[in-house]
């Protein structure tokens, strides 16, 4: 079973304690790989312009949220 396997099984639990459990795993992987990406956008060069794009965000949106790590 994948990962993504196991989170699928989660989320659709008949256990809403699960399933909550389930979501909050996942928002956590989310910024986890979005400070990858954006991190790795700025090491070759993206603006925050180009980064804000396909996150679908502000410029400003993702400069605050980022900007302050390096």
């Amino acid at each position: 079973m994948t990962d993504s396997d196991t989170f699928t099984a989660a989320a659709a639990a008949q256990d809403p304690a699960e399933g909550l459990r389930t979501v909050q795993a996942l928002r956590r992987l989310a910024d986890r790989l979005e400070v990858i990406q954006v991190d790795n956008a700025r090491a070759r060069g993206w603006s925050w312009q180009d980064i804000a794009s396909p996150l679908g965000v502000s410029r400003q949106a993702v400069h605050q949220k980022h900007g302050k790590r390096g």
